[in-house]
């Protein structure tokens, strides 16, 4: 407990599943979070909760598209808590669809402009701040192992994840060159028991009405037979933001039950 004590840090999609899990776990090793996102009821939660377990909190209602909405919140972070350390961008949709072709380029651009502008958004106002703290830091990208290989059914969603994690690694690059110590690092996860899976949009042509039960799912993709949880993925994203880490930049933390790894038949 406490190991980032004194450091400040955005987490974006913050208000339910992995992003509410790394902000409250962020705040329980010290770290002062700002949490955003659409869902301000979730948001609110979220931050009631830090602050009644004895950390520091701030919930700002963000759209993650919104240029000037990411100034603000750059500005609101530096005002409240005087410096930004960590960048965790989380916030990213997914929409299923049983064929490319059946996909209409309004939720492909739904999709690239969550998941790719947001998270490019991010980078580009957080990076100021962090480098005017002078003491490094470290930026987390959230991907998916969808951003690893491909899908059948989430093919635009995939598409952004890859994305996630090149534009990671060139992040990583550009901040090893200017010597300011921010590590860039993105964080890969499998099948994980969030909310995202009931809430999955479904693009013209899915071939499917009802949501999919990750536990399920796992119990048929993941090698380990298991769903994971966002506490799983919130470890990760604590390891990378602490020193323990301090020689990882450009890299990818596979959280996935064994999907990357291969196949595995379970013998009982």
């Amino acid at each position: 407990m406490g190991q980032l004590e004194g450091r400040v840090a955005i987490v974006t999609g913050g208000a339910s599943g992995i992003g509410a899990a790394c902000a409250e776990t962020l705040a329980r090793e010290g770290v002062a979070v700002v949490v955003t996102d659409l869902d301000d009821t979730g948001g609110k939660a979220v931050a009631a909760r830090i602050a009644a377990a004895g950390g520091r909190a701030l919930f700002l209602h963000q759209d993650v598209t919104d240029e000037a909405r990411w100034a603000e919140v750059v500005t609101e972070t530096e005002r409240a808590y005087g410096r930004l350390d960590i960048l965790v961008a989380n916030a990213g949709i997914g929409i299923s669809t049983l064929s490319i072709a059946e996909m209409s380029l309004a939720d492909w651009r739904r999709q690239t402009a969550i998941n790719i502008d947001g998270v490019f958004l991010s980078v580009k106002h957080c990076l100021p701040a962090m480098r005017r703290g002078g003491r490094g830091g470290s930026i987390i990208m959230i991907s998916s192992v969808a951003g690893l290989r491909g899908s059948p059914t989430l093919a635009g969603y995939s598409a952004t994840k890859g994305a996630v994690r090149l534009f990671a690694k060139s992040i990583a690059m550009e901040c090893a060159a200017t010597g300011d110590g921010i590590r860039v690092n993105s964080v890969h996860p499998g099948i994980i028991d969030t909310p995202i899976w009931t809430k999955l949009p479904l693009s013209a042509g899915s071939g499917r009405n009802a949501p999919i039960d990750p536990h399920e799912l796992a119990k048929i993709g993941a090698p380990l037979g298991r769903a994971g949880t966002p506490q799983d993925i919130a470890n990760g994203v604590l390891f990378l933001a602490s020193d323990q880490s301090s020689y990882m930049t450009g890299a990818e933390l596979v959280i996935d039950g064994g999907i990357m790894a291969g196949t595995a038949v379970r013998r009982t």
